[in-house]
């Protein structure tokens, strides 16, 4: 049906019907609209979220259906369908808002993936509006693809569904191809890749472990050293009741990433291997000394003691001044 067409990615905003000039009666919002010289009429009607369509020609005073018929425009049958098009479309624009995929967990996991990393997805290809891939930001490598497709290229049922595939260890794609829900890729390289029905037989967050193991896979983790001043943080006694702080972010840093924070003087040494779990935090603070408008978050993995690593030992490994966010020599970390 065209309506269901126009509307499988949107969601009805109840609240902006009536503004928008529809009558509720019961639990049914109705709207109607004369065209073609007040010859026809559309009505419009919105049950549980659905909307239907139905054209009236006033002279017979009897639906006219043969614009469902149809597709050549250019007639007069097809002069109907684009009225009748074209006020869904208002509607469309003026009372839903867009989910970027039909079914409710893929727009769940969407928004799990964009949470985490910060990736919206990209719809490639032309000829359709729901297939998308997510990309890693640091290299743009594909770490999902969501199809809609026929289950029938899956197993012998026959309905349409959304899946995502996933890159995972082969090992692990054995032990899932065992269980309900799990499917050999469809689209993409079996030995590597896996299909995965998103139709609530597995929840989000069994899904989303998945997407980040697979998410990993992309990875090329950088190593920074981060210069931290304890006139302006406490950074000596920051881990005493937590493993997870906030941080001031800079430059192009990822989740992922590792990040040692060295402690200026008095003294001068790194004294902290954290791991970055989440970046682009909202964060606003401005000083005499500091600016903020985004933090990320660091977890704890190893102290150091204040004899281990100072700058003398740093030089040795090509590290010779630290006044702002830097990445590391592969000598140095190996012996880091």
């Amino acid at each position: 049906m065209i309506e269901q067409e126009l509307f499988k990615q949107s969601i009805i905003d109840e609240d902006k019907l009536i503004p928008y000039g529809f009558i509720k009666k019961q639990d049914k919002y109705i709207i109607s609209k004369n065209i073609l010289n007040n010859t026809f009429r559309i009505d419009v009607s919105i049950t549980n979220k659905q909307v239907i369509g139905r054209v009236y020609d006033l002279e017979f005073n009897e639906e006219y259906t043969n614009y469902r018929l149809n597709d050549e425009l250019g007639s007069f049958s097809g002069q109907v369908k684009e009225e009748f098009i074209n006020f869904l479309l208002d509607i469309k624009d003026n009372c839903t808002h867009s989910n970027y995929f039909i079914y409710k967990q893929t727009n769940r996991l969407h928004n799990l993936i964009f949470n985490k990393y910060h990736d919206n997805p990209e719809f490639l290809w032309d000829n359709s509006l729901t297939d998308a891939v997510y990309r890693n930001k640091r290299n743009n490598k594909w770490y999902a693809l969501i199809m809609n497709i026929n289950r029938t290229k899956l197993d012998n049922i026959d309905e349409d569904i959304e899946v995502i595939n996933l890159k995972l260890d082969n090992t692990l794609i054995k032990k899932l191809l065992k269980r309900k829900g799990f499917y050999k890729a469809y689209h993409m390289n079996k030995d590597n890749w896996i299909t995965i029905i998103l139709n609530d037989t597995l929840s989000d967050e069994e899904i989303m472990v998945l997407i980040e193991q697979s998410h990993k896979y992309t990875e090329e983790i950088k190593e920074w050293i981060i210069p931290a001043n304890i006139k302006y943080y406490d950074v000596i006694n920051c881990f005493n009741d937590t493993d997870t702080i906030m941080w001031k972010q800079v430059g192009k840093i990822y989740i992922g990433d590792i990040a040692y924070l060295y402690v200026g003087s008095p003294y001068s040494c790194i004294l902290y291997k954290c791991e970055v779990i989440e970046i682009n935090i909202p964060y606003t603070y401005k000083s005499k000394e500091l600016k903020m408008d985004k933090v990320m978050k660091l977890k704890l993995l190893k102290r150091y003691k204040k004899d281990e690593y100072p700058l003398e030992v740093l030089k040795k490994y090509g590290v010779t001044s630290i006044r702002g966010q830097r990445t590391i020599t592969k000598e140095l970390s190996n012996v880091l």
